[in-house]
């Protein structure tokens, strides 16, 4: 039975016409106080985790790596591992957490992903993302979904990917993300295979259209919300990766765009107040501001004064005893007089 989470999200999403923009997981860069940030602009963005793997919570730093904000919701957590028993028990350690989503990660094309004999290469195997779904199912009180590639190395695409789903959604599997591009894992490295293989968003078009009633979301170079608006006349969601990341305040008018919210005028300074308040509870607990300052050094790209504020947080917020006035500092660099009103959440 599926849960009440996975009814009020992904079906109700695809039933409704609500529309999912999420932002992807993204190793190294997704973490806690990224997501918190993010939230800050968009309150209706689905976030994602970086890519846990199963054994790292088993046997690892649990509340390190399952610990967030209670802020950061709606929140998926990303799986990585080819084990069923594993994964299995990954996602009830998980459960007090109280994840919105478990997903599974059959895209990532790293050597230390490979290694594991997860990510990608699990494309090669359908028949195990299957039996991993099941066990993930199994025990899971909200949606477990995938994410994954059209395909690896030589494999046909129009062959691989719907075998891949035909099979995760017998398996019980709640929706579908999906990269627009292969995945070469021999010969190009995690960065090349983000841009190198040309993206193919026709086949995950036709993967909709041949599972009308399946949320199928699709990832892979979008730039834009009016490439996301594009995307969503054929598809159920829209992930947003490098682009949310390297400039945040794309994520400012989500919430009015895709989610109805009402137009207002950026609160630029009620954002630099909680992220503030949130680097002090993080400087108190033993951190350093820089884990957190790092995340937001895109936020202005473009406007008068960004470059100064990229420097500030670039260095001032490195340094030993640096605290969240230097995040006052940056945002005072910024002319903001000629940016246009976005929904940004106050």
């Amino acid at each position: 039975m599926k849960s009440d989470k996975s009814a009020s999200f992904y079906e109700k999403a695809r039933k409704s016409g609500a529309l999912a923009i999420a932002v992807a997981p993204m190793i190294d860069w997704t973490d806690r106080h990224c997501r918190y940030f993010h939230r800050q602009i968009s309150r209706q963005a689905l976030l994602y985790t970086e890519m846990v793997v199963a054994d790292a919570i088993i046997h690892g730093p649990r509340e390190r790596l399952l610990g967030h904000d209670a802020a950061e919701h709606p929140l998926a957590l990303q799986l990585g591992g080819s084990d069923p028993a594993k994964l299995a028990e990954a996602v009830k350690l998980a459960e007090p957490y109280g994840y919105d989503e478990i997903n599974l990660n059959v895209g990532c094309p790293s050597d230390r992903v490979q290694s594991g004999t997860f990510g990608a290469c699990l494309m090669l195997t359908p028949e195990t993302v299957a039996e991993c779904v099941a066990a993930m199912k199994a025990v899971a009180t909200v949606p477990v979904t995938v994410k994954c590639r059209i395909g690896v190395d030589q494999q046909e695409p129009e062959e691989a990917l719907p075998a891949l789903i035909g099979r995760v959604l017998d398996a019980g599997a709640d929706a579908i993300w999906i990269h627009a591009r292969k995945a070469w894992l021999k010969g190009l490295s995690p960065k090349e295979n983000r841009e190198i293989p040309p993206l193919d968003y026709e086949i995950v078009y036709r993967m909709k259209q041949r599972w009308p009633d399946v949320f199928i979301g699709i990832n892979g170079g979008v730039r834009t919300l009016d490439e996301a608006e594009t995307h969503l006349a054929h598809v159920d969601g829209v992930m947003l990766g490098r682009a949310a990341y390297q400039n945040a305040a794309i994520l400012s008018d989500v919430d009015r765009r895709f989610f109805g919210a009402p137009v207002a005028e950026p609160d630029w300074q009620t954002l630099c107040d909680r992220m503030m308040a949130y680097a002090e509870r993080h400087i108190a607990a033993g951190g350093r501001l820089q884990h957190v300052a790092r995340h937001m050094v895109g936020l202005f790209t473009g406007l008068p004064g960004a470059r100064r504020y990229r420097q500030i947080l670039s260095t001032d917020a490195a340094k030993s005893g640096a605290g969240p006035e230097v995040l006052a500092a940056a945002f005072a660099a910024v002319d903001f007089s000629g940016m246009e009103p976005h929904a940004v959440s106050a």
